[in-house]
């Protein structure tokens, strides 16, 4: 079962990504779960508020694709060092990077929290601003 339960969150995560399938990401949360980031000013609990969560991170940043380069998992505890890139509803590139910690309760997460530079990603958005992004970006019509 080592990296099981990460993988299985990589792989969720990128299906949410990739076509809005937030199904599969949710069901790994408990149903007591924790759910933020460093740019929120909320915590987000239950499967009701990581359904908000994610909704959320699709709505702000739109098609992005992350990738990971590191996961380090002890106990019931993992790492994921990522970087997402992609393109924002609003047309701005984005290109930022960060360090996801889960907690596990068995097969569910318990808690969820990203650390990553909040001003950094807010001036890609607002701005265009992303030096890494591999994705153009373009004008709204």
């Amino acid at each position: 079962m080592p990296m099981e339960r990460a993988q299985r969150f990589v792989d969720a995560l990128l299906k949410l990504e990739a076509d809005g399938d937030m199904e599969s990401l949710l069901a790994l949360f408990a149903d007591d779960a924790q759910v933020s980031n460093v740019a929120s000013p909320s915590v987000f609990t239950g499967i009701d508020g990581a359904r908000r969560f994610w909704t959320e991170y699709k709505a702000t940043l739109g098609g992005v694709k992350s990738t990971f380069r590191n996961v380090i998992e002890s106990g019931d505890r993992v790492a994921l060092e990522w970087e997402t890139q992609g393109q924002s509803p609003n047309g701005a590139a984005i290109a930022y990077e960060g360090v996801s910690i889960i907690e596990w309760d068995g097969d569910r997460i318990r808690r969820f929290f990203a650390y990553f530079d909040p001003h950094a990603l807010g001036q890609e958005l607002s701005h265009d601003t992303a030096p890494r992004s591999e994705v153009p970006a373009t004008t709204p019509a």
